[in-house]
């Protein structure tokens, strides 16, 4: 048997193949390496230079800034007794950075159903903020427990939808002093432009009209606010900081909170105004205006088509008491001081008076179509002749007149607090006719000045401080409304008037109040008083009525000036049953026995 040998395969090991495996260990390595390498560079990078960014991105993802607004001070009249004050009202907060702003849309839908808002409105918000911001962004102010409940029940679905109480502006007494307390209201982009260097930032609450906004660095307060960490549903897990709001000061004025109400109930439903002041110091005891407002209504969001409604209905938010008309015969206390002192006249000048005074063709008639024979400047205030004051006013010239007019501070506005809202009025002069009528002055514009007609225009509070220099002794008193304790003579700059002049102004108002003339302001129940009312022209529309007052007429102590706007009728009739309802309240009313008033110590 023959043995045959297999062939033996000629298969060789593959060639280097422990250093095939080192070399792909040494690639894998490698990659890995290079992966470790760029994920540590990029972890320094992250964690290095760019630290501090991402850390604030975290924070802001799980730390949330609540500002907490300060509560406003309060205004009080000259007694303490709080005229605004701060009640708790609920309000919807946004947080932004909560959601995308793709999340926020159906989440803005159904808060917008339930507060019956406009969504445009709501994301008019959030747009203004940022959606990456993390303040809340107030949407609701002043909403009803219908609707907090609402969302209450709503907010597992409502991410980043707040709900929280807040202290919003109160006036306990409704429209009584709206126009010289104002209103507040959440600052415009126009407020921010002006206010941003201040702190002022989108939500914040301003004031914008009267005291609120004359005295809105006082009022103001600081805010504080907390820290918090949140979860992923916006629930507070832990408060990590916080710094207590500051309440802003209070403000005392002198507004006299009974005197206030007596001219309000005076003035009525007519369009009109009542301003009654201290003659000694310029105090303002009283000022009314209507039509008025209700500055509660401003305590709970707006709309701009709100707020046009408003202001429609017969200019509700227009100061009557600082704004111009006519001034009517009451000026003639002008007219005699500007003749007296002009030299002009001596102080028992008699004129004789005419049914009219014949200048250029035309006639200036008396109000009562007859005259009233010879007159001196006493009696001819006592009757309220304007053929007397015509023939005064031709004698001395419109020099004499304007410049008189300027001194009692016509023209110009008086320095009180509310500047803003306050006409300076006009007293023409030939270079203002010149320049807006492009016409020369004539004899006829002196004689219409000189009984407070034609283009001459005052404010019931300038008319006010007119009637004050005569009750004083011949000082201009400046209207204001902040309490102090400063000395009388800091409100007042003499005149100069003779002392012969003021007996003859005081003489002659003093007999108005007397005379059968004018018996609508005498009353047994009453001081002596000085007074004097007219009739102003508003061709084509109704006339205004005027009445000016000051009591005891001895001693003064208050002066109640009242205007009836395109009233129609007589001063007697309109005008004068007001300022008689002042003084009287004035002067024997007390406070209501039981009446709920909140009555506080001014704060230094």
């Amino acid at each position: 048997m023959t043995i045959t040998q297999p062939t033996p395969t000629t298969q060789e090991p593959p060639a280097r193949t422990v250093g095939r495996q080192l070399q792909s260990l040494t690639v894998m390595v490698t990659i890995t390496a290079i992966l470790l390498g760029g994920i540590g560079s990029r972890l320094a990078y992250l964690q290095l230079a760019q630290g501090d960014r991402n850390r604030q991105l975290a924070d802001t993802n799980r730390i949330r800034l609540i500002p907490q607004q300060p509560e406003r001070g309060r205004i009080l009249d000259r007694q303490g007794r709080v005229l605004a004050g701060s009640r708790l009202s609920y309000a919807v907060f946004l947080w932004p950075i909560a959601n995308s702003q793709t999340e926020w849309n159906p989440i803005v839908d159904r808060i917008a159903e339930i507060l019956k808002v406009p969504p445009a409105d709501i994301h008019a918000r959030l747009d203004r903020s940022g959606y990456t911001s993390p303040y809340l962004v107030r949407i609701a102010r002043g909403i009803s427990p219908a609707e907090a409940t609402a969302l209450a029940e709503l907010s597992d679905e409502l991410s980043g939808v707040q709900v929280q109480a807040e202290a919003v502006r109160n006036y306990p007494y409704g429209d009584l002093a709206a126009h010289v307390l104002g209103y507040t209201g959440e600052v415009t982009a126009a407020d921010l432009q002006q206010r941003s260097a201040d702190g002022y930032r989108f939500g914040d609450v301003i004031g914008q009209m009267g005291i609120e906004a004359a005295f809105e660095p006082q009022l103001r307060g600081v805010w504080g606010g907390q820290q918090v960490e949140v979860d992923g549903g916006g629930r507070v897990l832990q408060v990590l900081g916080e710094r207590p709001a500051q309440a802003g000061q209070d403000v005392r004025l002198t507004l006299d909170l009974d005197v206030q109400r007596s001219a309000e109930v005076a003035l009525g439903n007519r369009r009109g105004a009542i301003v009654a002041i201290d003659p000694r110091n310029g105090a303002v005891l009283a000022m009314v205006s209507r039509p008025t407002f209700d500055p509660n209504f401003f305590s709970t969001h707006l709309t701009d088509t709100q707020r046009q409604q408003l202001q429609n209905q017969s200019l509700p938010f227009v100061n009557r008491a600082l704004q111009a008309y006519s001034p009517a015969s009451p000026f003639k206390i002008v007219t005699t001081t500007a003749a007296i002192e002009s030299g002009s006249f001596a102080p028992d000048s008699v004129l004789a008076t005419r049914p009219y005074v014949a200048v250029g063709g035309n006639q200036f008639w008396d109000w009562n179509r007859k005259g009233f024979g010879s007159l001196g400047f006493v009696s001819a205030l006592a009757l309220n002749s304007d053929t007397f004051f015509y023939q005064a006013a031709m004698q001395m010239g419109d020099r004499p007149l304007i410049q008189w007019s300027r001194r009692f501070g016509f023209g110009q506005k008086t320095g009180i607090e509310l500047a803003q809202e306050e006409s300076p009025g006009l007293v023409p002069d030939p270079d203002w006719k010149r320049s807006q009528l492009r016409q020369d002055w004539q004899i006829g514009d002196t004689l219409n000045l000189s009984i407070g007609q034609g283009s001459l225009k005052a404010s019931p509070l300038q008319v006010a401080v007119m009637f004050s220099a005569v009750a004083n002794g011949g000082d201009r008193v400046q209207p204001h409304l902040l309490m102090d304790n400063e000395a009388a003579n800091q409100w007042r700059e003499p005149l100069n008037i003779s002392s012969s002049t003021i007996e003859v102004l005081q003489q002659g108002l003093q007999q108005v109040a007397t005379s059968d003339t004018d018996p609508a302001i005498a009353t047994d129940n009453l001081p002596e008083i000085a007074a004097q009312g007219g009739t102003a022209i508003d061709s084509p529309h109704e006339n205004h009525t005027w009445y000016g007052a000051y009591a005891p007429a001895e001693n003064p102590e208050i002066v109640v000036v009242a205007v009836g706007e395109n009233s129609g009728g007589e001063s007697d009739s309109i005008a004068a049953p007001m300022v008689k309802q002042v003084l009287e309240s004035y002067f024997n009313t007390e406070p209501a026995a039981g009446e709920a008033i909140e009555v506080v110590q001014p704060t230094n």
